[in-house]
């Protein structure tokens, strides 16, 4: 495996608002948040109306005396853009540049979120504003760091149905086809009488009276993250150049789908995500005995999963191998949150396993949402490391006590892994646009054989289509719908074991059935061919020879003689085939065929599988293993400890939320 030079000591970082308190209480905020073993800080992310309260009348003394304050102290500032909340003012002067939701109502001004990534006028104010930040602050010994707006999309904004994107994506429409007799080839216009004689033709995909093309669609959505990556783009442009040597950073979201976080980190040099467990718990398809077992902890590999995604987004500028990029948690969630469905409270513990879990994914920093718990506005319900009366909370504890942990560790490189996972988001954009069933959701499928590797004791390496295969034992490719020459390639020059999940190759890039059906030109791969799909009704499933069921989306799959069927449903057809390392899955399999089948192919690729058991989860960082216990009950961990590891934080007895971190020999 390849080893990347190992990242400076881990570090705690804290959401900080100085707007929101009195100046008198930031020295000791600061004081405070040093001896909490704090290191960074990020300010200033909503605070566009209190840097300049009307057009060109800037009020910098108060910004100016907070990092100074913080900096005396010796924390370092992560200085954020603040174009997530334009001021009223601004969206006076120029009131379409709200986003227009797909009912055609716009996103109006009074929380936050409320702007088109397409309007141009905007992002020239974006430019305007980061240019005067950047050569203000650029320069500040104590600006370590820089935040590009805050979580893209939030709120369901990525996806505008304005004039303003109407003519933008109408645009890129003609770059992108140059002429309307080949958009009309490449949607299939001619069905229901769609064709379209230029390109000012072109309308949004919404209301429309049933289903639009889903060719519109999925170029519409292609259109849609462009934007977000050229908005990204403006500003990280202006803050190299005016504060160089300082990191760009941007603060993603989980489960969040509507543009390609690869191509935004191209741009950045840091990827980070903002985790909430537990506020994210309703996202997935589990009964309720399931969610209310993990209440109190989240799903034991949601936030696993978006580790390995954000540390691959953070290698998009090629400045480590596939083990290594540069990741952070901008936002940890501290106790109870505001804005999920329920909102218990984590068990004693929890805010402390999952700074080891980041920590054990390679994150630099991970970074607290927030310092004190706000008693005005939206937010009065989300816990802060401390509360409103500024007493500590719980989260503060748990804070102090993972900083002196972590300090006490050992470096540990991130190593290459075994395992690779492939998450690939215009495949995602096309399920959307066409489910062919109420509970096909292809993230859950890529979930779940993300889940079922991490049961089976894997640290997975998530990559997308533009990463290096190179040196891995076993890729794992779940929803791969469109299938480009060049990575038809890549993977036939793979020497590992390669496994297709369900629809993989089943539509071209136009979001048309392949010539010769499915999979299309994976058949270069593997010699089978779709003759038919179905999804099922919940809790119908077909069962499977040996183990387990396929349920919610079934295939209908011909072989050819070169390929060997390795299980079947029970009526017959085939479940699961494979054609020399190549092996397809015709349909969703359920938990148990799932674990069936990456038990198979891990050990037939050599990858040693360590069951974990209930509730608990490794991950390995170089020589250190960490061990979490998920559940609501004590576990016994011993057999993830072989009798020569050292352990170096927990014991092999585990309570709830507990952490042990060995060094393995």
């Amino acid at each position: 495996m390849t080893a990347i030079e190992p990242v400076k000591k881990p570090a705690l970082g804290v959401c900080y608002y100085p707007e929101h308190w009195p100046k008198e209480m930031w020295a000791d905020d600061a004081k405070r948040i040093v001896e909490c073993g704090i290191e960074y800080v990020r300010i200033a992310e909503f605070a566009w109306s209190r840097i300049e309260a009307t057009r060109d009348k800037f009020n910098f003394e108060w910004l100016d005396s907070a990092i100074e304050t913080l900096g005396a102290a010796g924390l370092k500032v992560v200085m954020c853009t603040p174009t997530a909340t334009p001021p009223k003012w601004l969206v006076d002067e120029m009131p379409d540049m709200v986003a227009v939701d797909s009912d055609g109502n716009p996103r109006k001004w009074g929380s936050r979120r409320h702007y088109d990534f397409s309007h141009e006028e905007y992002r020239k104010e974006c430019a305007r504003i980061t240019m005067v930040l950047a050569k203000r602050y650029g320069s500040d010994s104590n600006v370590v760091a820089w935040q590009t707006d805050n979580e893209y999309g939030c709120h369901d904004t990525t996806l505008s149905y304005s004039e303003s994107a109407r003519d933008g994506f109408r645009n890129w429409l003609a770059q992108k086809y140059q002429s309307p007799d080949a958009l009309n080839k490449a949607w299939g216009n001619v069905f229901w009488s769609m064709e379209v004689e230029s390109f000012n033709e072109v309308e949004l995909p919404n209301l429309t009276v049933t289903e639009p093309n889903p060719s519109h669609v999925l170029d519409y959505r292609r259109f849609a993250s462009d934007q977000v990556v050229a908005f990204n783009r403006i500003q990280t442009g202006i803050l190299r150049k005016h504060s160089p040597g300082r990191d760009i950073i941007h603060n993603f979201m989980g489960r969040y789908l509507e543009f390609d976080h690869f191509d935004v980190s191209a741009d950045l040099d840091i990827a980070s995500w903002d985790s909430y467990p537990i506020g994210f718990l309703e996202q997935f398809g589990r009964d309720h005995a399931w969610k209310n077992w993990y209440m109190r902890a989240g799903d034991p590999d949601f936030q696993a999963f978006h580790h390995d995604l954000y540390r691959a987004c953070g290698n998009m500028r090629g400045q480590a191998g596939n083990g290594g990029g540069r990741w952070w948690v901008m936002e940890q969630q501290p106790g109870p949150v505001n804005w999920a469905p329920y909102n218990p409270d984590p068990h004693p513990g929890m805010v402390r396993l999952w700074s080891h879990e980041a920590f054990a994914h390679g994150a630099e920093v991970v970074s607290y949402f927030r310092w004190r718990q706000a008693p005005f506005a939206q937010e009065q319900f989300h816990a802060g490391l401390n509360r409103p009366d500024n007493s500590p909370d719980r989260g503060f504890e748990e804070a102090e006590k993972t900083g002196k942990e972590i300090s006490s560790l050992p470096n540990a490189e991130t190593a290459q892994s075994a395992v690779a996972l492939l998450v690939d988001y215009p495949s995602l954009w096309a399920t959307e646009t066409q489910p062919q069933g109420a509970g096909y959701h292809a993230i859950n499928v890529i979930w779940e054989f993300y889940s079922t590797l991490r049961q089976l004791g894997q640290s997975v390496d998530i990559v997308s289509t533009a990463h290096n295969l190179d040196g891995y034992k076993l890729i794992v490719v779940p929803q791969l719908l469109m299938v480009s020459d060049d990575m038809i390639a890549k993977l036939d020059e793979c020497e590992a074991r390669i496994v297709f999940g369900p629809r993989c190759g089943s539509r071209t890039m136009s979001h048309h059935i392949p010539e010769g059906l499915a999979p299309g030109n994976l058949r270069q791969l593997i010699d089978i061919r779709v003759d038919r799909v179905e999804s099922l009704r919940p809790g119908v499933g077909e069962a499977v020879e040996h183990v387990g069921a396929m349920w919610k989306w079934i295939e209908h799959v011909s072989t050819s003689a070169d390929v060997t069927v390795e299980s079947k449903m029970s009526n017959g057809r085939p479940a699961w085939m494979r054609q020399k390392n190549v092996s397809y899955v015709a349909g969703w399999p359920d938990e148990a065929l799932c674990k069936h089948i990456m038990q198979v192919e891990l050990e037939a690729a050599g990858v040693s599988v360590v069951e974990t058991g209930d509730d608990l989860r490794i991950r390995d960082r170089g020589n250190l293993r960490t061990i979490l216990n998920y559940g609501p009950k004590p576990r016994d961990a011993s057999h993830l400890i072989a009798p020569t590891d050292k352990v170096l934080i927990g014991s092999a007895n585990m309570d709830v939320a507990g952490v042990t971190v060995v060094q393995r020999t």
